[in-house]
């Protein structure tokens, strides 16, 4: 069996994460763990998207607030 240990959480989180669970037998920490798995992909999406946009402006690609204004009309 897993080594386990015992958190302090408000009543709230706990229903929070009553409400989050897929199916009614899993456990708090089913869900956490997929809670942060979700978190940790977005964080390195999220890292490839940066890097993406960084590589858009060093290549010009991107327009000002100013010019955007002016095609705008506003």
């Amino acid at each position: 069996m897993a080594e386990t240990t015992t958190i302090q959480i408000k009543q709230s989180t706990k229903e929070v994460l009553e409400r989050m669970k897929i199916y009614k037998r899993e456990t708090y920490n089913d869900v956490l763990e997929r809670l942060i798995e979700e978190v940790q992909e977005l964080n390195e999406e999220t890292k490839k998207e940066i890097e993406l946009a960084r590589k858009a402006v060093e290549e010009g690609r991107y327009i000002t607030h100013e010019k955007l204004k002016e095609e705008l009309g506003s």
